[in-house]
């Protein structure tokens, strides 16, 4: 605007922090909630809080303040088993790093000064933002304000990442010149947000009836996928693929015809530097390219580690305190990840967790009557069917950046189920009244 404010944003948005802790613990909670999931993705915004005190605790201090304030006004959490889940799955992971500990692998988990102990720290945040967003929203205006605001959220990572990846040529691909993106952790992670939400808002936009909405919402969709091209993931790719194609089965079965047509015409369609990227994934011998052979080895070290504690694994967050091959610290997959550390007894949890939010959401799609669940039900599905997927290639479930808005979304998606499972109760109560005052409905 050219006023020269740009500068105080970051001490604006720090001070929101502050003001929006007062009014979660003074009766609005949910203020509290809409305030903190646009900063959810952002980390490059909320690093900017780093100069000020407590600023890399701002978001924590924020959850805690909206769980706390809803406690205080006597809310509760949907009926989800989800939540027990996330309860086990953190004491589990906890005394897994104990057992990290044991085996030599880890220090022990005890302050904020050990890696171990920070992973495990920053990861639980995820379901404590789950257990605020559960908590505060309970009604159909604020599940709509939610999807409302993580639209307007997503527009913005769009906007930052089309800036950085369309201010560089890309006549050819240039690993060089890929950008870490506004998640701050690299342009895969960024990939996997903008694949998932992609989808979310695609199988959203099915129910939506307005017309301007509905071209609004596809809008972000196809600038959502545009972006996420750029990020030059190819793992992101095939995360899009693949729920397009579960969308179609779902709603529209025109859309696996389109996807079939794109698998045979895509070279003709995507962009040069994306064909070349896509491309590099085998060598002209017909050979896996460096990047792609390096994560062979790396799972194939993994088995090794797998298989010699396959119940409990070697302890959770100890995988990243050694080098592995070419001195790496990443299995570049989570699910190879979570047999490594935690062991078959944290794969079946985790494996229970995407059933039950996948089950979840299916369960809202089919059952609500209400476009609204009905869109959020089954956006939610082909979201998750895309995270899924893109986890096949790294990491992207820990990182509260990629996740923190999906569980609030998984969230408002319980909170949404139950609202419709109780309805069926009150309608049917209106016509027994009814029938009670008069008799000659009773017996006609």
């Amino acid at each position: 605007m050219g006023l020269g404010l740009a500068h105080y944003i970051p001490l604006i948005a720090y001070l929101g922090f502050w003001i929006m802790c007062i009014l979660s613990l003074t009766g609005r909670p949910l203020l509290g909630l809409y305030y903190l999931i646009p900063f959810l993705p952002y980390r490059t915004m909320r690093d900017h809080f780093l100069d000020y005190p407590l600023g890399g605790n701002m978001l924590t201090i924020l959850v805690i303040a909206v769980i706390i304030g809803a406690i205080i006004k006597g809310k509760s959490i949907p009926k989800s088993p989800l939540y027990t889940i996330w309860l086990v799955f953190g004491i589990y992971l906890y005394f897994s790093m104990w057992l990290g500990t044991a085996l030599g692998n880890a220090p022990p988990p005890i302050w904020i000064s050990d890696t171990n102990f920070v992973t495990w720290k920053d990861y639980m945040l995820i379901p404590l933002v789950f257990t605020a967003a559960g908590m505060v929203v309970e009604d159909r205006k604020a599940v709509r304000t939610v999807i409302a605001i993580t639209a307007f959220t997503l527009l913005a990572i769009d906007r930052s990442c089309l800036m950085e990846s369309l201010s560089r040529s890309w006549g050819t691909f240039d690993e060089n010149k890929r950008d870490t993106g506004p998640l701050a952790y690299g342009s895969n992670q960024t990939a996997a947000f903008l694949a998932q939400f992609a989808m979310f808002f695609w199988g959203f936009v099915q129910f939506v009836k307005r017309k301007k909405f509905r071209l609004i919402f596809y809008g972000l969709v196809a600038v959502t996928i545009f972006a996420d091209l750029y990020t030059f993931s190819r793992g992101s790719y095939l995360a899009l693929i693949v729920s397009v194609i579960v969308l179609g089965f779902l709603k529209d079965r025109k859309l696996i015809v389109v996807a079939a047509v794109f698998l045979f015409t895509w070279q003709a369609i995507v962009p040069t530097a994306v064909r070349e990227r896509v491309n590099m994934t085998k060598n002209s011998n017909g050979k896996l390219e460096e990047s792609a052979q390096e994560r062979v080895r790396l799972w194939e070290a993994a088995e090794a580690s797998i298989l010699s504690d396959p119940v409990l694994g070697i302890g959770y967050a100890s995988y990243q305190l050694s080098a592995h091959v070419d001195g790496l610290r990443d299995t570049h997959n989570w699910y190879v990840k979570v047999m490594v550390e935690t062991g078959i007894i944290g794969m079946i949890i985790v494996l229970v967790m995407l059933q039950q939010v996948l089950a979840l959401a299916y369960r809202l799609f089919k059952r609500a009557e209400d476009p609204l669940y009905r869109g959020l039900g089954l956006g939610l599905f082909v979201a998750m069917c895309s995270c899924i997927v893109a986890n096949f290639f790294g990491d992207r479930w820990t990182y509260l950046e990629i996740m923190g808005m999906l569980w609030v979304l998984v969230a408002i998606a319980s909170r949404a189920l139950q609202l419709v499972e109780t309805e069926p109760v009150t309608e049917a109560a209106i016509p027994e009244v009814t029938v009670a005052t008069n008799p000659f409905l009773a017996y006609r």
